[in-house]
């Protein structure tokens, strides 16, 4: 028996229609209310086969659907799906959608929309980030109307996990054959809540879907997303009772929300990172010499402690942390100035060199752990000018462009996931350019294992390939934080960071009465 084959298939089956547990009357969350949640950016892009930061997926999940959900515990549980089961080879899947499930103009979910949703993805001209991070996907078929069946180039146990990924969101195929581009300001989903109001750089409302398929869900009338750009103001909105929940913040100011009255502060541990991306097809660091010698001059434990304000834990240069499932715990590097010298002469470097780290301002911890870097290279021979940048230039002139940058990631649901969408040679995000085909070949083979045990050497392979050859410095990673007021009730920090499952949201009597 597949162990993992058995748990997904599980997570599919054995749960009521809705995908939630049954509420007795006196569980029941109050219905109605408005509420006001912050975010720190603008969601300039709500396509969400485009989103690509954590206000525009919050964005994009209110308003549409994906065929699964994750849940907080990081399994699966049904969306517009209601049930998936998998051929003795893990080759093919096929998935049951609901039935009487409408968008919001009121046209009927069909398979046909699925087929049709994940064709664009998977077509390059879309250039979606999902297109790697759905499964290796072959072809889609609707078998009947409320059928979809998926074939695989290999076997694979991840397709439910995978198709929760955040730019999965199922569309109208009449959208897809007629205008895609125009989701960029429009919305047509089958999601808990309707596009009201759309000003990117300055608030976003959406009201609930009466349409929607569960009709307990969701609970409030309205959310309005208010941007608030400078942290400082945003904690103090949330003090004041001006917002009711802040979707992530600093650690200065989450010690500030720890202390103030009627706020509730939030914390999960997460395989949220920054690292410092290595163009690894340009000089200096195509010579792996240099990569190293950058690794070993960096001290993991004070990353967390300057940059994380002590809410994390340390990173070793691979992109999973110990809350993903086939994590593997490597020694962690240790500073080594001397190791790092000598690796920097050895590779045509013995004056040293200079170098520009580029850092978004959004989040601030990016140009924090450029300064950091750069004050502990420094002995090592590093001579690094950090620049930071607004972040919609970063995103147009140096994000997947740049040869030496700060990257910011949420956890992914799976390592396939995450080493898809960052690592592999045709990874959707393939910033470091490593491009290893002997790497390629064991994420390649993990994905397609059937049995847990090879698969967990396949990962630990991987993972010792990146601790040892450095396509980017991953030296700490994140506590998520954030707040809420006291009357908000049903928010889990979702430990993906970018999951965030307002349709079970309520609001408590307590709450200020907004219309």
């Amino acid at each position: 028996m597949l162990s993992v084959t058995r748990r997904l298939f599980l997570a599919g089956t054995a749960i009521s229609l809705a995908g939630l547990p049954k509420l007795t009357l006196a569980e029941a969350p109050k219905r109605g209310g408005v509420l006001r949640m912050s975010v720190d950016q603008a969601a300039s892009v709500i396509h969400p086969m485009l989103a690509r930061v954590n206000p525009e997926y919050l964005v994009t999940e209110l308003l549409y659907s994906n065929l699964t959900r994750l849940k907080p515990d990081m399994t699966v549980e049904p969306d517009l799906a209601i049930s998936w089961e998998p051929n003795a080879t893990l080759t093919e899947w096929t998935f049951k959608l609901r039935s009487g499930v409408t968008f919001h103009d009121g046209s009927p979910l069909t398979a046909d929309d699925v087929v049709a949703t994940i064709n664009a993805i998977l077509d390059p001209k879309t250039a979606s980030p999902g297109r790697t991070n759905v499964g290796p996907i072959k072809e889609v078929a609707a078998v009947d109307p409320l059928t979809v069946k998926f074939a695989l180039t290999g076997a694979y146990a991840d397709l439910p996990v995978a198709l929760t990924y955040l730019n999965a969101r199922i569309v109208p195929a009449k959208v897809i054959a007629g205008d895609l581009a125009s989701l960029s300001t429009t919305a047509n989903g089958t999601g808990p809540f309707k596009l009201a109001a759309y000003e990117p750089d300055r608030r976003i409302i959406v009201e609930r879907n009466p349409a929607y398929y569960d009709p307990t869900r969701p609970y409030l009338d309205r959310v309005e997303l208010l941007v608030y750009p400078d942290r400082t103001a945003e904690a103090s909105a949330m003090i004041s009772g001006e917002i009711d929940l802040l979707l992530t913040t600093a650690p200065g100011e989450y010690e500030r929300l720890v202390k103030a009255d009627g706020v509730k502060a939030l914390r999960s541990p997460s395989g949220q990172f920054l690292n410092i991306n290595l163009g690894c097809d340009q000089k200096p660091f195509n010579d792996v010499r240099v990569r190293q010698a950058l690794a070993l001059a960096v001290d993991r434990e004070a990353t967390v402690g300057f940059v994380a304000g002590g809410y994390g834990t340390p990173g070793n240069d691979t992109p999973l942390s110990s809350a993903y499932h086939f994590y593997k715990n490597i020694p962690l590097k240790k500073p080594d100035i001397a190791k790092a010298k000598k690796l920097l002469a050895d590779a045509g470097y013995p004056n040293g060199i200079d170098l520009t780290l580029v850092a978004s301002d959004k989040p601030s911890t990016r140009t924090q752990l450029g300064v950091a870097v750069r004050e502990m290279a420094a002995a090592a021979g590093f001579r690094i000018n950090v620049q930071t940048m607004p972040h919609a230039t970063y995103l147009d002139q140096v994000w997947k462009k740049g040869n030496f940058y700060v990257g910011f990631y949420n956890m992914q649901p799976t390592a396939d996931a995450v080493f898809n969408l960052l690592y592999t040679s045709n990874a959707a995000w393939n910033e470091t350019r490593w491009n290893n085909a002997d790497f390629d070949a064991v994420i390649n083979a993990a994905r397609v294992e059937t049995e847990e045990a090879k698969r967990a050497a396949l990962y630990a392979k991987a993972q010792d390939m990146m601790n040892a050859d450095v396509p980017s410095v991953i030296s700490a990673f994140f506590d998520l934080l954030a707040a809420q007021r006291s009357y908000v009730d049903g928010y889990v920090l979702h430990p993906r960071g970018s999951v965030f499952r307002l349709d079970m949201v309520s609001l408590g009597a307590a709450a200020p009465k907004r219309t």
